[in-house]
């Protein structure tokens, strides 16, 4: 291949990355509807004219909301690199950024414009010691204004914010999450095809956060409602002990040599496979979010006991125990 020809081929490639590249912008948008969804979650629905815009990726999909301070109209918001913009705002009036997931996008119709749902965990909000989201959350009504940060073109994978990604062979799904991570269980199970086998596990605070979940899947689902009278974490852990094994096919199970544990405190905790192992269609793919230590103990769980490939386990840490989102 001739000099001349290699450099063409790169740029043919690299013009090529930049238009699968997802660019992300800001979509100012108006609450108009605020509804409980169970005892621990409020779902805040988001719309305006400019959502029509917005780059929506299914499954699993992240966004950032930037919670104002002041009123939006304080506010002259970019058009080009809106994080450059955010981080170069005083401390007093800079909006609250928090990343949350995608529930559910409807594009604009001829009768209404489209529309977002965000799931929010009223952590703290009864005993007075709400973060900043929660708190906003909490007391949101029609009208009130915010920012939504996302991609600006449909699409999916990473840059979408997109996480969900098993091998496409793979017929046997563990999703294991506490309340944070319902939204993005919720949405990823409604997508899921037919044939697929799924298994949720899902911890939450308490008895009246059962909600009714669907899925085109073989779908089973296990509430852990903690009501009290258990650590976050506890009962995700002894259950995930329990109904693993038996998920796992034997031809699949493999052994961890030099298992590579994780450092909480040296990083962020989330790892996706891009090439997950599928030894054959009963080869178990799991998918773990939550608390980041909690979530650092199942990954081992399941990689070092269990046998389920390091390949094949997806683990996010969405919050840390102590710490706000950024710390």
């Amino acid at each position: 291949m001739s000099t001349d020809t290699t450099a063409a081929v790169g740029v043919e490639r690299e013009t090529r990355t930049e238009l699968e590249r997802a660019s992300y912008a800001l979509f100012p948008v108006r609450v108009s509807r605020v509804q409980r969804v169970g005892a621990s979650f409020a779902r805040l629905t988001m719309s305006s004219p400019g959502l029509a815009g917005f780059g929506a990726g299914g499954h699993d999909q992240r966004i950032k909301l930037l919670l104002p301070q002041l009123p939006l109209a304080a506010h002259d918001l970019p058009d080009g690199d809106w994080y450059a913009w955010w981080r170069e705002l005083p401390d007093a009036v800079r909006p609250v950024m928090r990343t949350y997931t995608v529930r559910a996008f409807r594009p604009a119709s001829a009768r209404a414009q489209a529309e977002i749902d965000v799931d929010f965990v009223l952590h703290g909000v009864e005993d007075g010691h709400a973060g900043p989201a929660s708190a906003w959350a909490a007391a949101a009504r029609v009208g009130d204004e915010v920012v939504l940060v996302g991609p600006s073109r449909p699409g999916t994978g990473r840059m979408w914010g997109v996480e969900w990604a098993p091998p496409p062979e793979a017929r046997t799904l563990l999703l294991v999450g506490d309340e944070t991570a319902l939204p993005a269980v919720s949405a990823v199970l409604e997508q899921l095809p037919p044939g697929v086998r799924a298994t949720a596990l899902l911890e939450v605070p308490c008895s009246g956060d059962l909600t009714g979940l669907s899925s085109p899947a073989d779908l089973t689902v296990e509430w852990l409602p903690r009501n009290g009278s258990h650590a976050p974490g506890e009962l995700l852990l002894e259950r995930v002990r329990e109904v693993a094994p038996a998920l796992v096919d034997e031809a699949s199970r493999t052994v961890a040599i030099d298992f590579d544990d994780v450092d909480l405190d040296a990083g962020i905790l989330w790892e996706v496979p891009e090439h997950a192992e599928a030894v054959g269609p009963e080869c178990l793919y799991a998918w773990l979010a939550g608390e980041a230590g909690v979530v650092k103990a199942l990954r081992r769980h399941l990689v070092r006991e269990v046998g389920v490939p390091r390949s094949s386990v997806a683990f996010m840490g969405y919050w840390r125990e102590g710490r706000a989102e950024g710390q």
